[in-house]
């Protein structure tokens, strides 16, 4: 696939045909089905108690225990702005790693359902980069890739994790609050 960036009055081909895919996590939040690399998942835990911290921003709903450790749990859902929903038999938490300035982070990522560790279809996928033209600025996206023909978000956990993007829809939320 060729995308047309536009350059002053000219127009310049950018190639961003299919990247090589990782081996991925697949999980769901709604009715989309996402993926975040299997190099990136500690492991898959049961839902747990989790300790809430006070004035947390709603996407952080607190600490667990992973083996002794206090691991902070985020909330896909608040994270992608879906509304909350009641946690199921099948809600788990994805024990990942997120690296941020120059440190490697273990956080607890709270999700519907996991599905498989798997490869996407073809072991392809198709990045982003062609998103600014959609005006759309979310760069949370690693790719888009398919699973048995239907669509997966790969997710860019270091991106959806980064504490500037986490600010603003921090105060996202809190003028649609006032």
């Amino acid at each position: 696939m060729i995308s047309m960036t536009a350059s002053s009055s000219t127009m310049q081909a950018e190639p961003t045909g299919p990247a090589e895919a990782p081996p991925v996590v697949t999980f769901m939040a709604g009715e989309a089905l996402y993926a975040l690399p299997v190099e990136r998942v500690q492991e898959i835990l049961d839902l747990r108690p989790v300790a809430p911290l006070p004035n947390a921003p709603a996407h952080l709903l607190g600490l667990c225990d992973v083996r002794g450790a206090g691991v902070p749990v985020v909330d896909l859902r608040s994270l992608l702005g879906l509304p909350p929903t009641e946690d199921t038999g099948h809600s788990r938490i994805l024990v990942t790693w997120v690296a941020s300035a120059g440190a490697r982070h273990v956080v607890g990522l709270k999700t519907e359902r996991v599905i498989e560790v798997t490869a996407l279809d073809e072991g392809r996928m198709q990045r982003m980069s062609s998103a600014d033209m959609l005006n759309w600025t979310d760069t949370a996206v690693m790719g888009i890739g398919k699973r048995n023909g239907a669509f997966v978000t790969l997710l860019d956990i270091d991106r959806l994790m980064d504490p500037s993007r986490l600010g603003l829809l921090a105060d996202l939320r809190q003028g649609e609050l006032q």
